[in-house]
């Protein structure tokens, strides 16, 4: 059974997320209610992937994915929040969230986006990626401005890559393409080394605004 730790400031959320979950096959390993309060129930229940709001009073969202990844914490995090804010979805990602969701979604929307981050992929809600995509073209480098240049990629490895964009883990790719699994995953780190990425949805954010990704 896949695990989560709900993040959300607002009680009645969590407990109706939990509910949602559970009807799911989904179990809820925990729930904190702002970012500081979040790191210690990760740490303690090492779940399959973390569903965070951003907005909080204290420590934010933004401020637990950096402090996740500071600690070198690999969990997934779906930030599941009201909030479609281009700067913030961008900051969030830049920040090492593996999906982005808002609270409208369809339980059967959540529990797939849950499933696909628990298995290595990545997410981001249909209704603001084309806005996004803008966002990203026109500002700077996902990866920073010290980011090296980048390599070409082969036509295998932009394959892999455009999978990996729409959220495939390596498994699924490994299906799609009729390879071996360790050779995806050979692949998806040969690509996160010639971006410059370090991770699957900065890789993803870097060939967007490189345009290797349309």
């Amino acid at each position: 059974m896949t695990r989560v730790v709900v993040v959300d400031d607002q009680t009645l959320v969590r407990q109706g997320i939990r509910t949602l979950l559970d009807v799911a096959g989904i179990e809820v390993a925990g729930e904190a209610g702002d970012g500081a309060a979040a790191l210690d129930v990760v740490e303690a229940t090492q779940p399959d992937v973390v569903l965070l709001d951003l907005r909080m009073p204290g420590h934010d969202g933004i401020w637990a994915l950096e402090q996740l990844r500071e600690r070198g914490c690999d969990i997934p995090v779906l930030v599941l929040t009201t909030f479609d804010d281009d700067t913030l979805v961008l900051d969030a990602l830049r920040a090492g969230a593996r999906g982005y969701l808002l609270k409208d979604v369809t339980l059967e929307q959540l529990t797939r986006a849950v499933e696909a981050l628990a298995a290595g992929g990545t997410l981001v809600a249909p209704s603001i990626t084309e806005r996004l995509l803008r966002a990203i073209r026109s500002g700077p480098s996902p990866v920073g401005a010290g980011a090296p240049p980048m390599e070409p990629l082969t036509e295998r490895e932009l394959e892999v890559l455009r999978l990996v964009a729409e959220g495939y883990s390596n498994r699924e790719i490994a299906g799609a393409l009729f390879l071996a699994e360790g050779t995806v995953k050979n692949h998806v780190s040969t690509i996160l080394l010639k971006l410059g990425a370090r991770d699957r949805t900065n890789a993803v954010l870097r060939a967007l605004h490189e345009g290797v990704l349309r």
